[in-house]
């Protein structure tokens, strides 16, 4: 790897470089981001990390219309964060159960720099 360096200034960097995740996992990390550059999405992905909702109670707590919930949600789904479940006319949306899903949940209590209102209501 010190064939590739220009300079070689910290001798830890070719052991870093080792342990380096591949291209496609930054690529994948990035999309996961960019999913949570819009408020919106974010405010409905806050409210999913302590509630299951409908679209139309999504839509009214978040201030938009059923049908612009209804395309970020589809956006959340598909990138994995959100599930869904059909319960009679309705689908009953809520944080999914993976390790992504639950880091963005700590992250974002993190910044909002509160207790997960999950946690107090129990």
């Amino acid at each position: 790897m010190n064939n590739k360096l220009p300079h070689n200034h910290d001798k830890n960097l070719c052991a870093v470089l080792e342990r380096m995740p591949e291209s496609r996992n930054f690529y994948e990390a990035a999309s996961l981001f960019q999913l949570l550059g819009d408020g919106t999405r974010l405010k409905i992905l806050w409210l999913l990390c302590h509630s299951r909702e409908c679209v139309s109670d999504i839509a009214a707590a978040v201030g938009v219309s059923k049908a612009v919930a209804s395309h970020h949600l589809q956006l959340l789904r598909r990138s994995g964060l959100v599930t869904g479940e059909r319960v009679g006319q309705e689908i009953h949306y809520s944080l999914n159960d993976t390790n992504e899903a639950k880091l963005l949940h700590a992250t974002i209590e993190a910044m909002f720099n509160m207790t997960c209102p999950s946690a107090i209501i129990k």
